[in-house]
């Protein structure tokens, strides 16, 4: 495979019988079946930003924008997967996955939509994602479409973005168009990749892209966005209909810093504003009563018409797709201190916590992944257990779970990053926890296949399992892909 190296450590030894001298654990085995991927975005690793008829998107727009983006990059190269995908993909057949979940770039399929009207479809935009597809299916690899991973078209954004009715409304025909084109050989859709970082990172804190700070524009997106998926999803059934339909939550496990009155009730705040304002309207048909009292100073939600929330539980998901990658600790802040946003809940001037002003997010002590998320694989269990007892007979996947690490290429060739193995040993140990309690996980994705453009923190965040020389695009299989091929042949982790 051209620009790919594959000969550093050996994958790790597999479980040894027990003996009395030299007692060992059984390795915790999953279901049969059980789907073994990885997830990229299409703007963190494609590259070619004006090749195939592609037009600009709001991350074209927001990396050029100076002063945004860290040491000022852009997602103009990235990976080049565009252009490698080929090599790419049979990097993943040599590490044993069984599923791959990627993006398609709404501006590549119809660059040429306006709030009126999605435009020509683009051939060669398709044609593009459908080669991968076939590229896949020929590796024996599973395709899980995701169909946006927050890469607006800049005209939608330039007519007011995903806080106006029509985004929601061109998302959904958008979604009939690559349905109808993949559908013969992809069987699970992904609408919509978090949402709530969409909405609130984008358009309350600004700290993504369009980089807006409006608090109403924010819950008025948070609405269109479900209203997409529920539009979306019905398009899906209509041109696929066996296509399973699921859609990426970046769901959090909250826990009040203490037994407190105050802090348990700014943990209900932030669960309801994370978790529920997607969950109920996607499963239950309702908004949380709680978050609309809580939001009333901001708005009376009157962008809410009859009918939306009966489009968006009719939509529901065949599979919710769960994102986790650190726990989350609450408490009540008093002004006698200055606020603390520990692990990334409050970059940038404005907070994306709407209506939160006396809520805080303290610094915890322990371990740390490169971007000072804390490392607790307690939240994968819990947040999995939870689903499936509030929603019991939902297929449930973990979509991504990962971690940044600094990691360089020693000078054998080698990247070792143990941080990072011992943070995937212990969050897949997590998920089979889950799935002995009772929650029917089917798969479970590692975040990311490959270093990449990471948002507004451009190249300086290492989240792959391979390692990207962004100067020569070589790539360099790290430890931590070796020991999750091992963990993908046995089917079964180390406790």
């Amino acid at each position: 495979m051209t620009g790919v190296t594959t000969t550093q450590a050996q994958p790790t030894t597999q479980a040894q019988p027990t003996t009395q001298a030299q007692p060992t654990t059984l390795p915790l085995t999953f279901p049969p079946g059980f789907l073994w991927g990885s997830a990229t975005a299409a703007y963190q690793i494609e590259g070619a930003v004006a090749e195939g008829g592609r037009t600009p998107s709001i991350w074209d727009t927001y990396a050029h924008t100076p002063g945004r983006i860290a040491g000022g990059d852009t997602g103009d190269v990235a990976d080049d997967h565009y252009h490698r995908f080929r090599d790419d993909v049979a990097l993943m057949k040599r590490l044993g996955l069984t599923s791959y979940r990627f993006s398609v770039s709404w501006s590549r399929i119809t660059p040429q939509v306006t709030a009126d009207g999605l435009g020509p479809v683009n051939p060669e935009g398709l044609a593009f994602y459908s080669d991968l597809v076939d590229a896949l299916l020929a590796a024996g690899i599973t395709p899980a479409v995701t169909l946006y991973h927050w890469d607006l078209p800049q005209a939608l954004e330039d007519a007011g973005g995903w806080a106006t009715r029509s985004t929601a409304e061109r998302f959904g025909e958008y979604a009939g168009v690559v349905a109808a084109a993949l559908g013969d050989r992809v069987r699970l859709f992904i609408t919509l990749n978090e949402p709530w970082c969409t909405a609130y990172l984008g358009y309350a804190s600004g700290v993504h892209a369009p980089g807006r700070t409006e608090d109403v524009a924010a819950l008025a997106a948070v609405h269109h966005l479900n209203l997409a998926h529920g539009l979306g999803a019905a398009a899906v059934r209509r041109a696929v209909p066996d296509a399973r339909v699921s859609i990426s939550l970046n769901l959090v496990w909250v826990r009040p810093e203490t037994t407190s009155a105050r802090d348990v009730d700014a943990a209900r705040r932030v669960d309801g504003l994370q978790n529920r304002v997607f969950l109920d309207p996607l499963l239950h048909g309702t908004y949380p009563s709680d978050v609309l009292v809580d939001t009333a100073g901001v708005t009376d939600w009157g962008f809410i018409r009859p009918g939306d929330l009966e489009v968006i539980v009719a939509g529901g998901v065949d599979v919710l797709g769960v994102n986790y990658y650190s726990p989350t600790v609450v408490r009540h802040w008093t002004r006698e201190r200055p606020k603390e946003y520990a692990d990334g809940h409050g970059d940038g001037a404005a907070s994306p916590w709407i209506a939160c002003e006396d809520v805080e997010f303290p610094r915890r002590p322990g371990r740390k992944t490169d971007m000072g998320w804390g490392i607790d694989p307690r939240g994968m269990t819990e947040l999995l257990v939870r689903m499936a007892r509030e929603h019991p007979g939902l297929d449930l996947m973990v979509t991504e779970n990962g971690a940044a690490f600094p990691d360089v290429v020693g000078a054998d060739g080698r990247v070792a990053d143990p941080d990072r193995r011992e943070y995937l040993r212990t969050h897949i140990a997590a998920v089979h926890a889950a799935i002995a309690a009772g929650a029917p996980v089917i798969g479970y994705c590692v975040w990311s296949l490959l270093d990449n453009f990471e948002w507004a923190w451009g190249y300086g965040k290492r989240f792959g399992i391979v390692h990207v020389d962004y100067d020569t695009q070589e790539r360099t299989v790290k430890d931590s892909a070796l020991f999750y091929a091992d963990v993908i042949r046995a089917n079964a982790v180390q406790p």
